[in-house]
């Protein structure tokens, strides 16, 4: 008997897992693994076979596995004082000194942190903001929200509705009203393959003033949108996208939401993808990379012309009705403040920058050739390889083949996790920030060979 059959066994019976294949798992098709250890780059699991992890958990262990000095930190809040709740102005040292170590890295017109836990609940979050904003300013109305297809911004029901992907919402009754969606700035997958780069954004442009026009600017209170599109296939966006889609919404007065789960504290190269991009935006979504996912914290950055109304709001109508129990756990954010310190300290961001370029330039050298590989694109260490059956023609392989999952099992096998991303045979790459130039070149050889394998020269 392996030394975890039992362990395997009590899974099936009892562990509900998400986004998960239910009967297959149930049915024992479904390949199970129990993670033991993690160090750097690398997991292990009981059966001590050692994977390089180029995904980094779901984008998310960003200083990479096994810092002590984050694990310490931890311990150390638990042993003196492992709870208390930020209800009414209580709050603790380890929450206080991390709301001003986010500000002093975020734009400058951010105003104000509120912690919660994971990105979905941030999102839901910033929905009420944004409804309480305008119903102190008198205008009720102003109540729809604008997202893109293809965005991803939770799995809940508010949160759920903005994820711009038929995966979360279909057999769920979703999306609620007063959830809209337009065009996603995906450009190797436009509509008319022959539109220029400023075409298709004058086209994404033209989508988001027609739905505006058609719902009417006086219903619409904001806009949220990723940096650069996360789940929906790692997707920069096309030159000059948020220029042209801010003067939009400044025009019609709607907020921007940024949702920067994926993209903040330095995914891109730059602490924020607001920065990278330029945005301007009302709020701020954080989570992940906030404490490389050593304890689970979100975040909402709140701009200061929002702040002003929110506490206008508390002035006229009391306190504030909106909380978290866990909202700014001591835990969560002692290991926020010891990730931050971390990223600063061993100079992260820019080894994001560098190794991000040098993986992206070895992965066009090996692989854009391929007759198969119609895309290879990314910022910083946010990468993916899409994969298409006709390269000349841009012609997608039918969904049912599985291709890009086939890709991803077969690079499991030589040792390298990626995660085949959904609608589409997108192949994502999001290593930790510590990754080396040889695990980079380890990932570009083994990702070549998984696709030959599956797909032939």
């Amino acid at each position: 008997m392996r030394k975890n059959d039992l362990l395997e066994q009590w899974d099936r019976e009892n562990f509900f897992h998400p986004s998960t294949h239910l009967a297959q798992f149930s049915r024992g098709e479904l390949q199970q693994r129990v993670i033991k250890t993690a160090q750097g780059c690398h997991i292990q699991d009981r059966n001590g076979t050692k994977l390089l992890d180029a995904f980094a958990g779901l984008y998310c262990v960003n200083v990479g596995y096994g810092r002590s000095e984050i694990a310490e930190a931890i311990a150390k809040q638990a042993h003196e004082l492992a709870y208390y709740h930020a209800y009414v102005g209580h709050g603790t040292e380890a929450s206080i000194t991390l709301s001003k170590m986010v500000l002093e890295r975020a734009p400058d017109h951010m105003s104000k942190v509120y912690f919660g836990l994971g990105g979905s609940d941030a999102n839901t979050t910033n929905v009420k903001l944004v409804w309480y904003y305008n119903n102190i300013l008198g205008r009720p109305e102003k109540k729809k929200i604008i997202s893109r297809w293809r965005g991803y911004h939770g799995s809940g029901l508010v949160n759920g509705s903005l994820t711009g992907l038929k995966l979360f919402h279909d057999k769920f009754d979703l999306p609620l009203d007063r959830i809209l969606h337009t065009t996603a700035p995906y450009y190797y997958r436009r509509e008319m393959i022959e539109q220029s780069e400023s075409e298709f954004v004058a086209q994404c442009v033209e989508d988001l003033e027609t739905l505006i026009e058609e719902e009417s600017a006086e219903t619409i209170a904001a806009f949220i949108g990723e940096p650069a599109l996360g789940t929906g296939g790692l997707v920069p966006p096309p030159k000059g996208y948020w220029a042209a889609i801010q003067s939009v919404l400044e025009r019609h007065d709607i907020l921007l939401i940024a949702d920067e789960v994926v993209t903040g504290f330095g995914r891109l190269g730059s602490m924020f993808g607001s920065m990278h991009y330029d945005l301007k935006p009302d709020l701020i979504t954080i989570a992940k990379g906030l404490t490389s996912a050593y304890a689970p914290l979100s975040g909402s950055i709140v701009s200061e012309r929002l702040w002003q109304v929110l506490e206008q709001g508390t002035d006229e109508f009391g306190p504030f009705g909106h909380g978290w129990t866990y909202a700014a756990h001591p835990l969560g954010a002692a290991a926020g403040v010891a990730n931050l310190n971390l990223i600063d300290e061993l100079n992260l961001i820019a080894n994001v920058a560098e190794i991000g370029a040098y993986l992206k330039s070895g992965l066009r050298e090996a692989l854009f050739a391929h007759k198969n590989v119609g895309d290879i694109r990314g910022e910083g260490l946010m990468l993916a390889v899409e994969l298409v059956e006709d390269k000349g023609q841009r012609l997608f392989f039918d969904p049912a083949q599985g291709v890009g999952a086939k890709v991803a099992a077969e690079l499991l096998k030589h040792g390298v996790i990626a995660r085949a991303m959904p609608e589409g045979d997108i192949i994502g790459l999001a290593p930790p920030f510590c990754l080396t130039q040889n695990e980079a070149d380890e990932i570009i050889a083994k990702l070549t060979r998984a696709i030959i394998e599956v797909l032939g020269e």
